[in-house]
């Protein structure tokens, strides 16, 4: 099965994608781990796309496009594959079409995660990080004993910008801009299904595997 997971932040595309790839028996491809992979190895697309990156600025389209194209040509993607992260716009979207029918194959099904905005605000702001060992607590569904101190290190905990209420209602207008309307692109192609992504990980994990059983997954 080869599908792409889509969702807002927050919505836990990263934790049910480990589960639904195991599930599948096929590789989680995230273009996070692309791009460290080939920075890492300095691939000429690597060494292409750091230079972007040091300069602050976005790696453009065709250097991600490329690096996707790379590692689904890899074997292990060959009879299926699940992508985190991409494509993220509808020009990646018709870029990545017109990948596959080159390797002559296609998408099997886009799987969204539903989430309403306030329940990811209440998710990312709730999260405070340890200075010293790095885990990340909630402070509503992860909570140290403690307030403000790390059970497993004893450091002080904090919350990181990305993690303010202001910052993650930004990062949803972005993903309202630019990735929502994939929504509409993969919806007319008849290959989306939508599942809601509030409750228990386990119970997400249940609704997505049951949304792909019913496409042979």
């Amino acid at each position: 099965m080869r599908l792409v997971l889509v969702g807002p932040p927050g919505a836990g595309k990263g934790t049910q994608a480990e589960f639904i790839a195991a599930h599948l028996a096929v590789p989680k491809i995230s273009t996070g781990d692309i791009f460290r992979a080939n920075v890492g190895q300095g691939t000429p697309l690597g060494i292409e796309a750091k230079r972007y990156m040091d300069a602050g600025q976005l790696v453009p389209d065709e250097v991600t496009i490329n690096m996707v194209s790379d590692r689904l040509a890899e074997g292990d993607a060959a009879d299926g594959f699940l992508l985190d992260g991409f494509p993220r716009t509808v020009p990646q979207a018709n870029a990545l079409d017109k990948l596959l029918a080159d390797l002559g194959t296609g998408l099997d099904i886009v799987l969204e995660l539903v989430v309403e905005n306030e329940e990811v605000i209440r998710r990312l702001s709730g999260r405070r990080t340890c200075r010293g060992c790095g885990k990340i607590w909630h402070v509503e569904f992860d909570a140290p004993t403690h307030d403000g101190v790390c059970d497993r290190c004893g450091g002080e905990l904090f919350q990181r910008d990305d993690d303010k209420a202001e910052t993650i209602a930004e990062r949803l207008k972005v993903y309202a801009r630019d990735t929502s309307p994939l929504v509409d692109y993969y919806g007319a192609q008849g290959k989306l299904v939508g599942i809601d992504a509030t409750g228990p990980v386990e119970d997400v994990t249940v609704r997505a595997i049951d949304a792909l059983r019913s496409y042979g997954g």
